[in-house]
Protein backbone atom coordinates (compact mmCIF):
# COMPACT_ATOMS: atom_id res chain seq x y z
CA UNK A 1 0.00 0.00 0.00
CA UNK A 2 1.24 3.50 -0.79
CA UNK A 3 -1.69 5.41 -1.43
CA UNK A 4 -1.13 8.01 1.21
CA UNK A 5 -5.06 8.23 1.86
CA UNK A 6 -5.23 4.92 2.21
CA UNK A 7 -2.16 4.43 4.26
CA UNK A 8 -3.86 7.67 6.88
CA UNK A 9 -7.24 5.95 6.78
CA UNK A 10 -5.93 2.17 7.96
CA UNK A 11 -3.93 4.47 10.82
CA UNK A 12 -6.92 6.47 11.78
CA UNK A 13 -9.42 3.24 12.40
CA UNK A 14 -6.53 1.54 14.36
CA UNK A 15 -7.45 0.62 17.58
CA UNK A 16 -5.03 0.00 20.64
CA UNK A 17 -5.93 -1.41 23.80
CA UNK A 18 -4.37 -0.06 26.94
CA UNK A 19 -4.10 -2.32 30.34
CA UNK A 20 -5.54 -1.48 33.64
CA UNK A 21 -2.57 -2.56 35.53
CA UNK A 22 0.32 -0.66 33.82
CA UNK A 23 -1.29 2.65 35.09
CA UNK A 24 -1.04 0.98 38.63
CA UNK A 25 2.83 0.39 40.51
CA UNK A 26 4.83 -2.73 39.38
CA UNK A 27 8.14 -3.57 39.33
CA UNK A 28 10.73 -6.64 39.27
CA UNK A 29 10.37 -9.62 41.56
CA UNK A 30 12.92 -7.84 43.71
CA UNK A 31 10.71 -4.25 44.37
CA UNK A 32 8.10 -2.74 43.16
CA UNK A 33 8.38 1.28 42.90
CA UNK A 34 5.43 3.49 44.08
CA UNK A 35 4.80 6.73 42.23
CA UNK A 36 2.37 10.08 43.26
CA UNK A 37 -0.16 10.23 41.57
CA UNK A 38 -0.63 6.74 40.71
CA UNK A 39 -4.63 5.67 40.43
CA UNK A 40 -6.34 3.70 44.12
CA UNK A 41 -9.43 2.26 42.16
CA UNK A 42 -10.09 0.79 38.77
CA UNK A 43 -12.12 3.64 38.00
CA UNK A 44 -8.75 6.09 38.78
CA UNK A 45 -7.03 3.38 36.28
CA UNK A 46 -9.92 4.29 33.34
CA UNK A 47 -9.54 8.16 34.05
CA UNK A 48 -5.90 7.67 33.24
CA UNK A 49 -7.07 5.52 30.41
CA UNK A 50 -9.30 8.02 29.04
CA UNK A 51 -5.81 10.52 28.93
CA UNK A 52 -4.10 7.97 26.50
CA UNK A 53 -7.02 7.82 24.35
CA UNK A 54 -7.42 11.98 23.95
CA UNK A 55 -4.50 12.36 23.27
CA UNK A 56 -3.31 9.56 20.98
CA UNK A 57 -7.33 8.95 19.36
CA UNK A 58 -6.67 5.32 18.82
CA UNK A 59 -6.64 3.98 22.62
CA UNK A 60 -10.62 3.13 23.09
CA UNK A 61 -9.94 0.06 25.26
CA UNK A 62 -9.32 -0.88 28.77
CA UNK A 63 -8.19 -4.37 29.20
CA UNK A 64 -8.84 -5.65 32.93
CA UNK A 65 -7.93 -7.98 35.06
CA UNK A 66 -9.18 -9.74 37.90
CA UNK A 67 -8.82 -9.90 40.49
CA UNK A 68 -6.92 -6.86 40.67
CA UNK A 69 -9.64 -4.63 39.34
CA UNK A 70 -12.17 -6.82 41.00
CA UNK A 71 -15.71 -4.48 41.71
CA UNK A 72 -19.24 -4.41 43.17
CA UNK A 73 -20.88 -3.47 40.12
CA UNK A 74 -19.25 -4.08 36.44
CA UNK A 75 -21.60 -2.28 34.91
CA UNK A 76 -21.48 0.52 36.69
CA UNK A 77 -17.78 0.22 35.74
CA UNK A 78 -18.81 -0.27 31.81
CA UNK A 79 -20.56 2.97 32.48
CA UNK A 80 -17.83 4.75 34.21
CA UNK A 81 -15.83 3.87 31.05
CA UNK A 82 -18.49 5.02 28.72
CA UNK A 83 -18.91 8.69 30.27
CA UNK A 84 -14.67 8.59 29.21
CA UNK A 85 -15.17 8.10 25.76
CA UNK A 86 -13.76 4.28 26.68
CA UNK A 87 -14.94 0.44 26.60
CA UNK A 88 -13.78 -2.50 28.21
CA UNK A 89 -11.46 -4.50 26.68
CA UNK A 90 -10.13 -7.62 27.15
CA UNK A 91 -11.08 -10.02 31.24
CA UNK A 92 -8.09 -11.16 32.07
CA UNK A 93 -7.93 -14.13 34.33
CA UNK A 94 -5.18 -14.66 37.96
CA UNK A 95 -4.36 -18.19 38.40
CA UNK A 96 -1.17 -17.46 39.54
CA UNK A 97 -1.26 -15.16 42.69
CA UNK A 98 -2.85 -18.09 45.14
CA UNK A 99 -0.97 -20.14 47.71
CA UNK A 100 -3.31 -23.02 46.62
CA UNK A 101 -1.40 -22.40 43.24
CA UNK A 102 1.92 -23.23 44.22
CA UNK A 103 1.92 -26.80 42.13
CA UNK A 104 -0.08 -25.52 39.60
CA UNK A 105 -4.14 -24.33 38.80
CA UNK A 106 -5.98 -25.97 36.17
CA UNK A 107 -3.24 -28.42 35.84
CA UNK A 108 -3.00 -28.98 39.52
CA UNK A 109 -2.79 -32.66 40.80
CA UNK A 110 -5.12 -31.89 43.14
CA UNK A 111 -9.24 -31.76 41.69
CA UNK A 112 -10.13 -29.21 44.14
CA UNK A 113 -7.41 -26.69 43.30
CA UNK A 114 -8.06 -27.25 39.68
CA UNK A 115 -11.97 -26.93 40.58
CA UNK A 116 -10.94 -23.42 42.45
CA UNK A 117 -8.98 -22.14 39.33
CA UNK A 118 -11.47 -23.31 36.73
CA UNK A 119 -14.20 -21.63 39.11
CA UNK A 120 -12.45 -18.45 38.97
CA UNK A 121 -12.03 -18.79 34.83
CA UNK A 122 -15.87 -19.09 34.92
CA UNK A 123 -16.70 -15.48 37.10
CA UNK A 124 -14.48 -13.69 34.44
CA UNK A 125 -16.83 -14.86 31.87
CA UNK A 126 -20.04 -13.57 33.82
CA UNK A 127 -17.45 -10.59 34.56
CA UNK A 128 -17.28 -10.12 30.88
CA UNK A 129 -21.33 -10.82 30.68
CA UNK A 130 -21.88 -7.87 32.87
CA UNK A 131 -19.03 -5.25 31.04
CA UNK A 132 -19.74 -6.60 27.33
CA UNK A 133 -16.38 -7.47 27.12
CA UNK A 134 -15.51 -9.68 23.67
CA UNK A 135 -11.95 -11.50 24.83
CA UNK A 136 -11.28 -13.56 28.14
CA UNK A 137 -7.05 -14.13 27.60
CA UNK A 138 -5.93 -17.01 29.48
CA UNK A 139 -2.44 -17.16 30.86
CA UNK A 140 -1.47 -20.29 32.74
CA UNK A 141 1.95 -20.12 35.14
CA UNK A 142 1.74 -23.81 35.39
CA UNK A 143 4.40 -26.51 34.98
CA UNK A 144 7.14 -27.97 36.89
CA UNK A 145 10.66 -27.01 38.32
CA UNK A 146 12.20 -30.67 38.76
CA UNK A 147 12.48 -33.57 36.38
CA UNK A 148 9.37 -36.42 37.68
CA UNK A 149 8.13 -33.41 39.35
CA UNK A 150 4.51 -34.48 37.48
CA UNK A 151 3.30 -36.33 34.86
CA UNK A 152 3.72 -33.90 31.83
CA UNK A 153 0.97 -35.59 29.49
CA UNK A 154 -1.38 -35.76 32.28
CA UNK A 155 -1.34 -32.25 33.02
CA UNK A 156 -1.72 -31.26 29.45
CA UNK A 157 -5.33 -33.55 29.60
CA UNK A 158 -5.84 -31.06 32.40
CA UNK A 159 -5.36 -28.23 30.75
CA UNK A 160 -7.36 -29.25 27.96
CA UNK A 161 -10.46 -30.15 30.60
CA UNK A 162 -10.43 -27.09 31.66
CA UNK A 163 -10.16 -24.45 28.51
CA UNK A 164 -12.93 -27.22 27.47
CA UNK A 165 -15.08 -26.47 30.41
CA UNK A 166 -14.71 -22.54 30.00
CA UNK A 167 -14.79 -22.20 26.01
CA UNK A 168 -18.09 -24.33 26.62
CA UNK A 169 -19.71 -20.74 28.71
CA UNK A 170 -18.57 -18.62 26.18
CA UNK A 171 -21.50 -16.46 24.68
CA UNK A 172 -21.85 -16.40 21.24
CA UNK A 173 -19.43 -13.11 20.69
CA UNK A 174 -16.93 -13.72 23.19
CA UNK A 175 -13.81 -15.57 22.30
CA UNK A 176 -11.12 -17.38 24.52
CA UNK A 177 -7.33 -15.66 23.68
CA UNK A 178 -4.66 -18.46 25.26
CA UNK A 179 -1.63 -16.71 25.89
CA UNK A 180 2.09 -18.91 26.47
CA UNK A 181 5.54 -18.46 27.85
CA UNK A 182 8.71 -20.32 27.74
CA UNK A 183 9.53 -20.37 31.01
CA UNK A 184 9.14 -18.56 34.44
CA UNK A 185 7.89 -19.60 36.63
CA UNK A 186 7.90 -22.89 35.69
CA UNK A 187 11.38 -23.43 34.81
CA UNK A 188 11.79 -27.20 33.68
CA UNK A 189 8.49 -27.89 32.24
CA UNK A 190 5.68 -25.08 31.46
CA UNK A 191 2.15 -26.30 30.57
CA UNK A 192 1.73 -23.71 27.70
CA UNK A 193 5.40 -23.17 26.24
CA UNK A 194 4.68 -21.60 22.46
CA UNK A 195 2.51 -21.24 20.15
CA UNK A 196 2.16 -24.44 18.84
CA UNK A 197 0.93 -25.84 21.99
CA UNK A 198 -1.59 -22.60 22.47
CA UNK A 199 -2.36 -23.41 18.62
CA UNK A 200 -2.68 -27.24 19.15
CA UNK A 201 -5.29 -26.73 21.77
CA UNK A 202 -7.14 -23.69 20.20
CA UNK A 203 -7.34 -25.97 16.72
CA UNK A 204 -9.11 -28.48 19.21
CA UNK A 205 -11.65 -26.32 21.02
CA UNK A 206 -12.73 -24.81 17.65
CA UNK A 207 -13.16 -21.33 16.33
CA UNK A 208 -13.93 -19.07 19.48
CA UNK A 209 -10.37 -20.23 20.72
CA UNK A 210 -7.47 -17.91 19.30
CA UNK A 211 -3.81 -17.27 20.29
CA UNK A 212 -2.86 -14.43 22.10
CA UNK A 213 0.98 -13.38 21.03
CA UNK A 214 3.39 -11.65 23.54
CA UNK A 215 6.24 -10.32 22.13
CA UNK A 216 8.56 -11.14 25.07
CA UNK A 217 7.06 -14.14 25.31
CA UNK A 218 9.82 -15.80 23.36
CA UNK A 219 13.69 -17.39 23.42
CA UNK A 220 16.36 -15.05 22.03
CA UNK A 221 16.70 -15.01 18.44
CA UNK A 222 12.97 -17.12 18.17
CA UNK A 223 11.69 -15.28 14.47
CA UNK A 224 8.34 -13.72 15.89
CA UNK A 225 6.86 -12.28 12.38
CA UNK A 226 6.88 -16.10 10.95
CA UNK A 227 4.47 -17.03 14.07
CA UNK A 228 2.15 -14.59 13.08
CA UNK A 229 2.27 -14.69 9.27
CA UNK A 230 1.67 -18.77 10.22
CA UNK A 231 -1.04 -17.86 13.14
CA UNK A 232 -2.70 -15.40 10.71
CA UNK A 233 -2.97 -17.95 7.80
CA UNK A 234 -4.37 -20.69 9.71
CA UNK A 235 -6.73 -17.90 11.04
CA UNK A 236 -5.95 -18.54 14.68
CA UNK A 237 -4.48 -15.26 15.71
CA UNK A 238 -6.33 -13.34 18.05
CA UNK A 239 -4.65 -10.94 19.99
CA UNK A 240 -0.86 -9.36 20.80
CA UNK A 241 0.27 -8.58 24.14
CA UNK A 242 2.70 -6.22 23.16
CA UNK A 243 6.28 -4.58 25.06
CA UNK A 244 10.09 -5.54 24.38
CA UNK A 245 12.47 -7.65 26.12
CA UNK A 246 16.07 -7.51 25.67
CA UNK A 247 16.57 -10.74 28.21
CA UNK A 248 13.36 -12.57 29.04
CA UNK A 249 9.76 -11.23 30.18
CA UNK A 250 11.33 -7.67 30.59
CA UNK A 251 7.71 -6.25 29.93
CA UNK A 252 9.21 -2.91 28.60
CA UNK A 253 7.71 -0.45 26.56
CA UNK A 254 6.94 -1.52 23.17
CA UNK A 255 9.46 -0.90 20.28
CA UNK A 256 12.14 -0.09 22.86
CA UNK A 257 14.34 -3.32 22.33
CA UNK A 258 13.92 -3.58 18.70
CA UNK A 259 11.47 -1.56 16.78
CA UNK A 260 13.09 -2.97 13.52
CA UNK A 261 11.55 -6.17 14.95
CA UNK A 262 8.05 -4.31 15.58
CA UNK A 263 7.99 -3.17 12.05
CA UNK A 264 8.55 -6.70 11.11
CA UNK A 265 5.37 -8.55 13.02
CA UNK A 266 3.14 -5.30 12.09
CA UNK A 267 4.09 -5.86 8.01
CA UNK A 268 3.35 -9.64 8.37
CA UNK A 269 0.13 -8.51 9.73
CA UNK A 270 -1.03 -6.34 7.61
CA UNK A 271 0.41 -8.32 5.07
CA UNK A 272 -2.40 -11.21 6.27
CA UNK A 273 -4.89 -8.74 6.15
CA UNK A 274 -4.80 -8.71 10.05
CA UNK A 275 -5.29 -5.25 10.58
CA UNK A 276 -9.04 -5.20 11.24
CA UNK A 277 -11.26 -5.50 15.12
CA UNK A 278 -10.57 -9.35 14.61
CA UNK A 279 -7.09 -8.80 16.27
CA UNK A 280 -6.93 -7.18 19.76
CA UNK A 281 -3.67 -5.10 19.80
CA UNK A 282 -3.06 -4.68 23.16
CA UNK A 283 -0.43 -3.43 25.52
CA UNK A 284 1.08 -5.69 28.35
CA UNK A 285 3.56 -3.50 29.91
CA UNK A 286 4.93 -2.75 33.51
CA UNK A 287 6.20 0.62 33.63
CA UNK A 288 8.63 0.49 36.44
CA UNK A 289 10.84 3.17 37.02
CA UNK A 290 8.97 5.45 33.95
CA UNK A 291 5.78 7.66 34.59
CA UNK A 292 2.87 5.57 33.83
CA UNK A 293 0.82 7.79 31.30
CA UNK A 294 3.51 9.01 29.41
CA UNK A 295 5.21 5.52 28.96
CA UNK A 296 2.04 4.03 27.79
CA UNK A 297 1.41 6.74 25.03
CA UNK A 298 4.52 6.53 23.66
CA UNK A 299 4.19 2.61 23.30
CA UNK A 300 0.58 3.54 21.72
CA UNK A 301 3.05 6.27 19.18
CA UNK A 302 5.82 3.18 18.81
CA UNK A 303 3.12 1.14 17.45
CA UNK A 304 1.58 3.48 15.37
CA UNK A 305 5.15 4.22 14.17
CA UNK A 306 5.39 0.56 13.15
CA UNK A 307 2.25 0.15 11.60
CA UNK A 308 2.21 3.28 9.26
CA UNK A 309 6.46 1.79 8.23
CA UNK A 310 4.32 -1.63 7.14
CA UNK A 311 1.65 0.04 5.32
CA UNK A 312 4.34 2.11 3.73
CA UNK A 313 5.90 -0.95 1.72
CA UNK A 314 5.27 -1.47 -1.92
CA UNK A 315 4.18 -4.65 -1.91
CA UNK A 316 4.00 -4.71 -5.94
CA UNK A 317 7.74 -4.32 -5.87
CA UNK A 318 8.13 -7.01 -2.99
CA UNK A 319 6.31 -9.09 -5.19
CA UNK A 320 8.35 -8.28 -8.48
CA UNK A 321 11.75 -8.75 -6.65
CA UNK A 322 10.90 -11.61 -5.27
CA UNK A 323 9.32 -13.59 -8.13
CA UNK A 324 12.43 -12.55 -9.66
CA UNK A 325 14.89 -13.97 -6.70
CA UNK A 326 16.49 -10.58 -6.32
CA UNK A 327 17.31 -11.40 -2.73
CA UNK A 328 19.05 -7.56 -2.16
CA UNK A 329 16.13 -5.60 -4.15
CA UNK A 330 13.10 -7.67 -1.88
CA UNK A 331 15.50 -6.59 1.04
CA UNK A 332 15.94 -3.03 0.01
CA UNK A 333 11.81 -2.34 -0.80
CA UNK A 334 11.66 -2.92 3.10
CA UNK A 335 14.32 -1.19 4.44
CA UNK A 336 13.14 1.58 2.35
CA UNK A 337 9.69 1.58 4.42
CA UNK A 338 11.52 1.01 7.45
CA UNK A 339 14.41 4.18 6.79
CA UNK A 340 10.85 6.49 6.33
CA UNK A 341 10.43 8.99 8.69
CA UNK A 342 6.48 8.59 9.33
CA UNK A 343 6.12 11.12 12.05
CA UNK A 344 5.17 14.62 9.80
CA UNK A 345 2.64 11.47 8.50
CA UNK A 346 1.29 10.77 11.92
CA UNK A 347 1.20 14.46 13.01
CA UNK A 348 -1.37 14.57 10.21
CA UNK A 349 -3.16 12.00 11.09
CA UNK A 350 -3.42 13.09 14.77
CA UNK A 351 -4.97 16.53 13.41
CA UNK A 352 -7.06 14.90 11.20
CA UNK A 353 -8.45 13.14 13.91
CA UNK A 354 -8.45 15.76 15.94
CA UNK A 355 -6.24 15.70 18.66
CA UNK A 356 -2.80 17.35 19.27
CA UNK A 357 -0.28 16.37 16.53
CA UNK A 358 2.36 15.95 19.47
CA UNK A 359 0.58 13.67 22.21
CA UNK A 360 3.60 13.89 24.69
CA UNK A 361 4.13 17.64 24.72
CA UNK A 362 0.41 18.06 24.75
CA UNK A 363 -0.34 15.38 27.54
CA UNK A 364 2.91 17.17 29.23
CA UNK A 365 1.33 20.49 28.63
CA UNK A 366 -2.53 19.32 30.20
CA UNK A 367 -2.08 19.32 33.91
CA UNK A 368 -3.57 16.24 34.38
CA UNK A 369 0.03 14.92 35.93
CA UNK A 370 0.61 17.51 38.31
CA UNK A 371 -3.51 17.19 38.88
CA UNK A 372 -3.52 13.52 39.88
CA UNK A 373 -0.48 13.94 42.34
CA UNK A 374 -2.12 16.48 44.17
CA UNK A 375 -5.72 14.76 44.19
CA UNK A 376 -5.11 10.93 44.62
CA UNK A 377 -3.34 11.63 48.39
CA UNK A 378 -3.98 8.57 50.74
CA UNK A 379 -5.89 5.17 50.07
CA UNK A 380 -3.93 2.39 48.46
CA UNK A 381 -2.47 2.77 45.15
CA UNK A 382 -2.96 0.31 42.98
CA UNK A 383 -0.36 -2.53 42.09
CA UNK A 384 0.32 -6.11 41.08
CA UNK A 385 1.82 -6.94 44.37
CA UNK A 386 5.19 -8.51 43.62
Amino acid sequence: MSDVPAVKAALKSQAIETPSWAYGNSGTRFKVFAQPGVPRTPQEKLDDAAQVHAFTGVAPTVALHIPWDKVDDYAALAKHAQERGLRLGAINSNVFQDDDYKLGSVTHPDPAVRRKAVGHLLECVDIMDATGSRDLKLWFSDGTNYPGQDDIAARQDRLAEALSTVYDRLGDDQRMLLEYKFFEPAFYTTDVPDWGTAYAHCLKLGPKAQVCVDTGHHAPGTNIEFIVALLLREKKLGAFDFNSRFYADDDLMVGAADPFQLFRIMYEVHRGGGLTSDIAFMLDQCHNIEPKIPAIIRSVMNVQEATAKALLVDRGALAAAQRSGDVLGSNAVLMDAYNTDVRPLLAEVREELGVDPDPMAAYRASGWAERIVAERVGGRQAGWGA
